[in-house]
């Protein structure tokens, strides 16, 4: 089994890249083979919305912009579950997560039976490395995301400075437990 991790935030050292380690142990325990990517490693940048806000995405599910997303957007195809890793900024997804986001759902959500997420499940963390506080609204824009995809939300977490020893184990349980689902 294929699992995908998607990270997002340019610090290396902080608590957004602490998930995806713990994340990936997770997976590597319980025999999964893990992809795992730093969005910010990447050139990605936002939608342009071409030809009315429509372009090769909604006929042909492939983004037009030729950059880095073509090649994360493949790779997702052969991924039996994803987790979604943003910091929070600003009670939101990093830049960098929207940018990414916000492509794949254009080229993703109208594609019917070939949409390469619908089923598949998601784990969706939102990691505040100040107060907390906009943990939620962050979680809520990854739902949509998934949502509007139609994959399988298995599991939605919060974390912050405050709740980082136990959460990070707690993310590495998740993502365990979204192998197990799979077998």
């Amino acid at each position: 089994m294929k699992i995908t991790i998607i990270t997002s935030s340019p610090n290396k050292d902080g608590l957004t890249a602490a998930c995806g380690k713990h994340a990936k142990d997770g997976a590597i325990l319980s025999g999964a083979e893990v992809s795992l990517i730093s969005l910010n490693d990447l050139n990605i940048p936002s939608c342009n919305a071409c030809d009315n806000g429509w372009g090769t995405c909604i006929s042909d599910h492939i983004c037009q912009v030729k950059d880095d997303f073509q090649e994360v957007h493949a790779s997702l195809k052969d991924s039996d579950g994803l987790i979604i890793i943003s910091p929070v900024y600003w009670g939101d997804l990093s830049e960098s997560a929207k940018n990414f986001l916000d492509r794949l759902r254009r080229c993703e959500a109208f594609s019917g039976d070939t949409n390469i997420l619908a089923g598949k499940p998601i784990i969706s963390v939102a990691a505040a490395g100040g107060t907390g506080n906009g943990t939620v609204s962050c979680l809520d824009t990854m739902n949509k995301f998934v949502t509007h995809l139609r994959a399988i939300k298995h599991d939605f977490i919060s974390i912050t400075q405050k709740t980082r020893d136990y959460k990070l184990n707690t993310i590495k349980e998740a993502a365990s437990s979204l192998c197990t689902s799979l077998k």
